[in-house]
């Protein structure tokens, strides 16, 4: 890989007056948002550090779609990735999703998750509009292409896509491991209910993928695959079938592990099956990176594969945020929460 490359996808750390004071106002608005759930939520410590990796998790999954600027070198946590940004999600997640159980608590879960993606995407459409316009937040070429609907004051259309698929991903995450952290008695499950498991795994990972699309192409599948650009329901079902096999792996040697201790190991099968796929896939031209992933590569490649190293970092963190939502959702309907 060209090392000069990666100038490309270098971003302007250069701190301007708005970009100064957006971070004290997310700095400000975080404290208060913390101090107010401190009075209501036990355990905030663990709530928050879950709810803020399921955030970063995503964020360095997907930071070549769009690149955040002009925050100051401090603000920086990897590239253009930036801990303020990930703070700021944390804390509007947390606030959303624990005063909405208090508020509403005789709702069941998926009618509160599903108020919990309206109520996000009312707030944070705004607020990516606000990012854009402080000349925080730009967008990829490749995102620049795929938007379907146009653009409004420099925010794509498709932003009213992208921020459910991102808070429902990233809630189910924290949902599952606030069942660990409350120690919550769950009705263990003997069985896997194939039906609506494989549809659960299918509509996350469609979701997902359509989301990406911009950053990865599949190429050389046949064309009644594609579902939409160069999205193949092949690639996806293969997908789906990596995340299926470990599920019945788990369920079979792991039913009298902790949740936690499952979720780890659904997440370690399930990379060590993707990762070869993955780079056989690459190798043969099949799955091709676009210019802003290859930008973000560190031009560090693992030994024989000779493929970016990034990939063996990317492949458990859409695994995580993929188990974490269709594992809470399965407990959450099997035990009618």
């Amino acid at each position: 890989m060209d090392l000069s490359s990666l100038s490309t996808c270098a971003v302007d750390r250069t701190p301007t007056l708005a970009g100064v004071l957006f971070q004290l106002g997310v700095l400000a608005g975080s404290a208060a948002g913390l101090a107010l759930l401190s009075r209501r939520v036990e355990r905030l410590g663990q709530r928050f550090g879950v709810m803020a990796l399921g955030v970063l998790i995503f964020e360095m999954f997907t930071a070549p779609m769009w690149h955040n600027a002009h925050l100051g070198r401090w603000a920086y946590l990897y590239r253009d990735v930036s801990w303020v940004l990930t703070l700021g999600w944390s804390v509007l997640f947390l606030l959303v999703v624990e005063l909405g159980d208090r508020l509403l608590p005789h709702w069941r879960a998926w009618r509160r998750g599903l108020l919990n993606v309206v109520v996000l995407t009312v707030l944070v459409v705004p607020l990516e509009w606000l990012v854009v316009r402080l000349g925080i937040r730009s967008y990829a070429p490749e995102v620049h292409e795929a938007a379907v609907g146009g653009w409004i004051d420099g925010v794509p259309l498709a932003v009213l896509y992208y921020v459910p698929v991102f808070t429902a991903l990233v809630l189910g995450f924290y949902r599952y491991w606030c069942l660990v952290i409350d120690d919550a008695l769950l009705i263990p499950m003997r069985r896997i209910r194939w039906g609506r498991g494989l549809l659960l795994t299918l509509a996350a990972v469609l979701l997902f993928e359509l989301m990406v699309e911009p950053m990865v192409s599949n190429r050389g599948l046949p064309a009644w695959s594609y579902l939409h650009r160069d999205v193949s329901l092949l690639m996806s079902g293969l997908w789906v079938l990596v995340i299926a096999i470990t599920a019945a792996v788990v369920t079979r040697i792991g039913l009298h592990l902790s949740v936690a201790l499952r979720f780890v190991l659904a997440v370690a099968i399930a990379t060590a099956v993707a990762l070869p796929i993955e780079y056989g896939l690459l190798a043969a031209g099949i799955r091709v990176y676009g210019p802003s992933a290859i930008a973000n590569f560190s031009g560090f490649t693992l030994p024989v594969l000779g493929a970016p190293i990034e990939i063996a970092f990317a492949i458990p963190c859409y695994m995580a945020l993929m188990f974490g939502f269709i594992r809470y959702w399965d407990l959450a309907l099997d035990n009618r929460l």
